[in-house]
């Protein structure tokens, strides 16, 4: 099936009329964003990726979540909020959609469907457009995507070599009933799909491994000194989902609401009591490439990074996520299971002739006499 160029805003239009709220890439005052397709939208079907993710469509940056007070009668009540009308994304890239898989594994897997995600997600049509010149940011590949194909989008289209048309294909049955309604401005036939490649690559081989040997490992200092923690890596990020709760009060009535929050803040952990067990910005700083590149794997089997690139050119001090997995993947470590095996040191008990007795105390001498700790330069840090 073939969309034609000149058949788009046609499509476009027809679309936006449905029962559907439909949502495309455009410039919206000084940022781009999946805006609600209508007059004045300016759509930006050029841009390799708008600056602020698709995630909003599904976990928006303020969301409310329930309403609670008392009747006329004096009886309390609670009042979910859910916003389950159908919606359309209608240009999301390859990466974008890799992130609502990660998403969907965050809010609906594990014995665990988030109640305010889920009708969003079930009423979401996804319709992705491969990228044809991805920018020196993009590093999909190197994580596990591509830019021409996204398996578990609804619909997936593919612009055309001669730059005339796209190529039309459903991978869901959810797609395949929604092209029903997109016969007028389609025609029957193939067309040869532009295959681009990011020019960006870096190597994940054994960054899993060396990462669960690192949490001690003097990088976490050094590159933390750069970071100003200002939170914009984990807003423009299409997979972070950290969110924070608060409520509005009036008299009898209130509401409640989540909202976007970061791990890059020192607010975000602290406890009460004024307990912080990350009050510092280096913890900080290591919980969130960890998070990304290793904790999140261990649960989902997948990273969480998707290769987007918006952390990448949006960091106001360049700290890039790519040149840090190249500078784990050149550190020369032992594994995961030989540092285990470093660390399971004898007992005294099982040396013949052993007694039950606790083993001695360092003295201060031999302290002293002990190896200066290596620095950071000396171990390839």
């Amino acid at each position: 099936m073939i969309l034609a160029k000149d058949q788009l805003t046609g499509l476009l239009d027809h679309l936006s009329t449905g029962q559907a709220r439909l949502y495309v890439p455009a410039r919206v005052d000084a940022t781009s964003r999946f805006a609600l397709y209508g007059p004045g939208i300016k759509t930006a079907f050029n841009l390799v990726s708008t600056m602020m993710p698709p995630k909003d469509l599904l976990f928006p940056q303020t969301q409310k979540m329930y309403r609670y007070g008392f009747d006329a009668e004096g009886v309390p009540f609670i009042d979910p909020v859910h916003d389950d009308d159908e919606v359309i994304a209608f240009g999301l890239r390859p990466c974008d959609m890799a992130s609502i898989d990660c998403m969907d594994e965050v809010f609906l897997t594990k014995g665990y469907a988030d109640e305010f995600y889920t009708p969003r997600r079930e009423k979401l049509l996804t319709v992705v457009i491969g990228c044809t010149a991805p920018a020196e940011t993009c590093f999909c590949s190197s994580m596990g995507g591509a830019t021409d194909a996204a398996p578990t989008a609804d619909i997936q289209l593919n612009e055309t070599t001669d730059g005339a048309a796209y190529t039309v294909k459903a991978h869901t049955e959810k797609g395949e009933a929604a092209l029903s309604d997109w016969e007028t401005f389609t025609s029957d036939g193939d067309g040869d799909p532009i295959k681009a490649s990011c020019s960006l690559v870096v190597s994940m081989d054994g960054i899993k491994e060396k990462l669960d040997t690192m949490y001690d490992h003097p990088l976490w200092e050094r590159i933390a000194r750069k970071c100003v923690t200002c939170g914009t890596c984990t807003y423009v990020c299409p997979t972070c989902h950290c969110f924070d709760i608060g409520q509005n009060n009036r008299m009898k009535e209130g509401e409640r609401f989540r909202s976007w929050d970061s791990c890059m803040f020192s607010s975000y952990t602290l406890m009460a009591g004024h307990h912080n067990p990350r009050a510092d910005k280096m913890p900080r700083v290591r919980q969130r490439f960890l998070h990304k590149l290793c904790f999140f794997e261990d649960r989902y089997g997948r990273s969480l990074c998707v290769g987007c690139g918006r952390c990448v050119e949006k960091c106001p001090v360049a700290l890039d996520i790519t040149e840090l997995i190249d500078e784990i993947g050149a550190l020369d470590l032992p594994s995961a299971t030989d540092a285990s095996r470093a660390t399971d040191v004898p007992r005294a008990t099982d040396a013949p002739g052993a007694t039950d007795a606790p083993p001695a105390v360092a003295s201060a001498a031999s302290v002293a006499d002990a190896p200066p700790a290596m620095t950071a330069k000396e171990v390839g840090a």
